[in-house]
C-alpha cells in the first residue's frame, strides 16, 4: 500500500504542477511582465513547486500539527539537497545522452552550441551559493549567523533574478495558447487563470501532505532512513520528468534552452529551498548528505571550468554526471546495508 500511496502522491504533485505553471504563464502575459520574466522566473519558480512543497509541508507538520519534528527535518533536508544534486548529475547526463542521440540531425553534432555567458553566469551562481549552504550545514552556527546565512540566499537570488531579467534572459518556455481547464472559448478570463492556479497549489499541497505521510510509512516498513528516500525518490519523481523538455529542445538544436532550463533550476534550488532548511530544521548535514553536495559541487565545477576555458561543452563529458549519480546510489546502499 505504501507503494500506491507514493506512486499517488507523486502524480497528483505533477499533475498540480502542470496546471499551476499553465496558469501562471497565462497570468503573466495578462499582467504583461515580458516573455523574459514569464519563461526565465514565474515558469521556473512553477515547474520548482512541487520539489518545494515537500519540505514546506514537512516543516509545518512539525512546526503546526505536532509530527516528529525528526522524521520531518529528515524528508525537508533530503528533499531540499535531492533537486540540485540530481539537477548537477543526472539531468546533464540526459542533456549529454540526448546530444549522443540526435547527433546525426543535430548541426553541431556532439558539442553544444551555447550561450557560454548565460550557462557560465547560472553555474557560477550555483557553486558560490551551493557551497555557502552546505558550509552553514557543516559549521556549528548560532541561530542568529544561520538565519543570516538565510536571508543572504534568498537576497542573492533576487539579485540573481535582476540581472537574468535586465540581461534578456532567454525564454525557456513558450507562452501556452490556451488554459488547460477552460473549454468555453480559446481566451480564457484572468479570473479562471487564477482560480486553476490556486486550485492546483491546493492539489499539491495536498499530494505533498500525502507524500510526507508515505515517505514516513516506508521508512519505518522498510528500515529505509527517511532522508534518503526523500533525497532520491522526490526529486526522480518531480524533476527530472520536467527537465526532458531539454531533450526537445536539443533535438531541435536550441542548446542554450536545454541547458538553462537546467541551470536556471539549479540556482533556484540551492537558495530558495536551501533557506527553509536553514530556518527550520536543525541543517546538521550527515555523511550522505554532503556526498550529494560533493558530487553536485564537482559535477558544476568541471562545466565552469570548461566554459571559462572556452572550451567545447562535449556530450560525452556531460555523461559523466550520470556515473556521479550512480556512484551516490551504491555509497548509499552501503551505508544503509
Amino acid at each position: 500500500m505504501t507503494i500506491v500511496e507514493l506512486v499517488l502522491s507523486l502524480g497528483a504533485i505533477l499533475l498540480a504542477a502542470f496546471l499551476f505553471t499553465n496558469a501562471v504563464e497565462i497570468l503573466g502575459e495578462r499582467l504583461d511582465l515580458g516573455q523574459g520574466a514569464v519563461g526565465s522566473v514565474l515558469a521556473a519558480v512553477g515547474t520548482a513547486l512541487p520539489e518545494t512543497m515537500i519540505p514546506i509541508v514537512a516543516i509545518l507538520g512539525a512546526l503546526l500539527l505536532g509530527n516528529d519534528p525528526e522524521t520531518a527535518g529528515e524528508i525537508g533536508v533530503g528533499a531540499i539537497l535531492g533537486a540540485p544534486f540530481l539537477l548537477a548529475t543526472l539531468a546533464m547526463c540526459v542533456i549529454g545522452a540526448s546530444a549522443l542521440l540526435f547527433r546525426e540531425r543535430r548541426e553541431s553534432g556532439t558539442h553544444l552550441t551555447i550561450d557560454e555567458g548565460v550557462v557560465a553566469r547560472d553555474i557560477r551562481f550555483f557553486l558560490v551559493f551551493y557551497a555557502v549552504a552546505a558550509a552553514a550545514g557543516v559549521v556549528p552556527l548560532p541561530f542568529y549567523l544561520k538565519a543570516a546565512v538565510g536571508v543572504l540566499l534568498l537576497l542573492a537570488y533576487a539579485h540573481y533574478v535582476r540581472r537574468t531579467l535586465a540581461s534578456g534572459g532567454a525564454e525557456l518556455e513558450e507562452t501556452p495558447e490556451r488554459l488547460t481547464l477552460w473549454r468555453f472559448g480559446s481566451r480564457p478570463p484572468t479570473w479562471a487563470a487564477a482560480g486553476q492556479l490556486l486550485g492546483a497549489l491546493a492539489v499539491m499541497i495536498a499530494g505533498a501532505e500525502f507524500f510526507v505521510d508515505a515517505v514516513e510509512h516506508a521508512s519505518r516498513e522498510l528500515g529505509i532512513p527517511a532522508g534518503l528516500i526523500s533525497l532520491v525518490l522526490a526529486p526522480l519523481a518531480t524533476e527530472l520528468p520536467e527537465k526532458f523538455n531539454s531533450v526537445i529542445w536539443l533535438r531541435e538544436n536550441k542548446d542554450t534552452l536545454a541547458f538553462g532550463n537546467v541551470s536556471g533550476a539549479m540556482v533556484f534550488q540551492s537558495t530558495v529551498p536551501v533557506t527553509l532548511g536553514i530556518l527550520f530544521t536543525p541543517w546538521d548535514l550527515k555523511f550522505l548528505d554532503l556526498f550529494s553536495v560533493g558530487l553536485a559541487l564537482a559535477s558544476g565545477l568541471v562545466l565552469f571550468l570548461m566554459l571559462r576555458a572556452k572550451r567545447p561543452v562535449r556530450a560525452e563529458v556531460l555523461l559523466g554526471g550520470g556515473a556521479m549519480y550512480a556512484a551516490f546510489v551504491v555509497a548509499a546502499i552501503v551505508v544503509v546495508l
